[in-house]
Formats: structure tokens, sequence, C-alpha cells
């Protein structure tokens, strides 16, 4: 990861709680130096002030023109944050956001409608370098721009471009809230097991391995998820008996996340507007 433009111009952090301490430790183990690093937060945390010690910048006067301002306040603190940074809007600094249902123009109505902004939607795993972030930028970013923000994002995992902004929703409800659905998922494996007769601890140590080894095998495999399901169903046996509810169309997996999913996203645009 290249920090050039970073060094010489900076970045500024607008908000420092879990995600963007997560990038920022990223980004400083990749060998981003303090001092070119601005954090704007009312509450920062005791290592953020110790890091202040070290060169970084805490609270203090932004820098004229700098490269990137990563934008990770709460959404319900945005109309409060982003006017401040009103006189960045209309220039060359590119604004990257990681709020959750705030839309460009939103950006464009408050800084500036020539202002470029990238706009992405990371999820939790990011905090453990394990999320997936997708982004899209408006008419004002660059290639170069595009490229920068993934190398950014990537010190909490993986990225994905969007076509059109209206993806979003569906990436909202999809990976964003996703997480939710697995850990759901988690309580209910382990809630089965201590059913059929397993001590609660055991059948949770069970569960949360169970999806976290499947989850990691499904990442590294060469084969897609649905032929993982075919290896390791043997026909009329246990997994097959599962399986058999689990894929009912009308009662299984199938037809409860499409209306789970299709009731995040509905609701992910009712909040975008």
């Amino acid at each position: 990861m290249s920090f050039d433009d970073l060094e010489s111009r900076g970045l500024v952090l607008l908000g420092c709680g879990k995600m963007g301490s997560a990038m920022l430790s990223g980004w400083l183990d990749s060998g981003l130096r303090p001092e070119a690093v601005w954090i704007v937060d009312p509450h920062p945390s005791e290592w953020l002030t110790g890091l202040a010690s070290d060169g970084l910048h805490l609270n203090d006067p932004l820098p004229d023109n700098p490269a990137i301002v990563l934008v990770a306040v709460k959404p319900q603190m945005m109309a409060d944050a982003l006017p401040s940074l009103k006189k960045l809007g209309n220039g060359d600094t590119v604004f990257l956001s990681v709020a959750a249902g705030t839309t460009i123009k939103y950006y464009e109505d408050t800084l500036g409608a020539q202002t470029p902004v990238i706009r992405s939607i990371p999820n939790t795993p990011a905090a453990i370098g394990r999320g997936i972030t997708a982004i899209i930028g408006n008419d004002h970013i660059t290639e170069e721009s595009l490229q920068l923000a993934e190398a950014l994002l990537s010190a909490i995992g993986q990225t994905v471009r969007l076509e059109t902004e209206d993806q979003m929703d569906a990436v909202t409800a999809v990976s964003g809230s996703g997480p939710a659905y697995v850990f759901h998922l988690i309580e209910t494996l382990a809630a089965a097991g201590e059913a059929q007769g397993l001590p609660a601890d055991l059948a949770m140590t069970l569960a949360k391995a169970t999806v976290s080894g499947a989850g990691q095998l499904a990442e590294d495999s060469d084969e897609d998820p649905a032929q993982l399901r075919v290896n390791v169903t043997s026909p009329a046996g246990t997994t097959a008996a599962a399986l058999e509810v689990l894929m009912n169309a009308d009662t299984g997996f199938p037809a409860l996340l499409n209306k789970a999913v299709k009731a995040a996203t509905d609701r992910s645009k009712e909040l975008g507007a």
C-alpha cells in the first residue's frame, strides 16, 4: 500500500469508534505515519490519546487540502458533524463514507455538488480484518481515487465495486446485516443441539466452530457452496434428512432468507429516503 499522497496532504478521520479504530490500526501497521492523520472525535479513546503523543493530530485544526476525509460517524450524528467540513468540499479532497444509510446526494448537497465522494458499506467482521466492503463513487471520482479507497479499506478485509448506488440497499441487506443472520444461525443451531440432549456449552462450541469452519471452507475452496453441500450429503443419510427440511421451497431457508433480505432491503430504502 502506498501512502505518498496521504503522507504529503494528510488523512482526516471524522469519527473514530470501533470501525474507524480498526481501519486506523491497519493503516498504522502498514506504515502510515501518525503525523499524517487527523482525528475528529469528541470522545477519543485512551488508545487515540496515546497515539497523539506519537504525533497523531487529535482534534487539531485540519489541513487545508487533505487527500481523503473518511467519514465514520454514526448516521444520527451526520447532520451535526459533516457541515463542519464544508470548506473542504468542491475541491480535490475525496470524501470516503463508511456511514450507513447516507447517500452520495446527501454529501453533495451538504459539501457541494462538485465534491468527490465514495460511498461504502463495510460490515462488522471488519473489526477483525475479515470484513467485506462494497464501494461506489460519484462522477468526480477518478480510478486512482477508487484504488486508494480500496487500499485503505483493505485494512479491514475485502472490497467489491458496485455498478450503481441503487445496489447499496441490497448490499446492506446481504453483507451489512448478514452477520446478524449468521449469529442467529449459531444461536438456533446450538439451541437445536441442546434440544437433542447436548449440554448447552458443548452445543454452542459445536455450533460456533461448525459455522466458522464451513465459512472458511467456502471462502477457500475452488468449489461453489452448492457443490460443497453436495459433497457432504450422502444419499438417504443424516445430512439429507436435515436438508429436506431446510431446503423446502415453502418453509425452508430459500423462502425465509428471501423474505428476510427483502425486508432489510426495503428498510434500507426507507432509511435512505
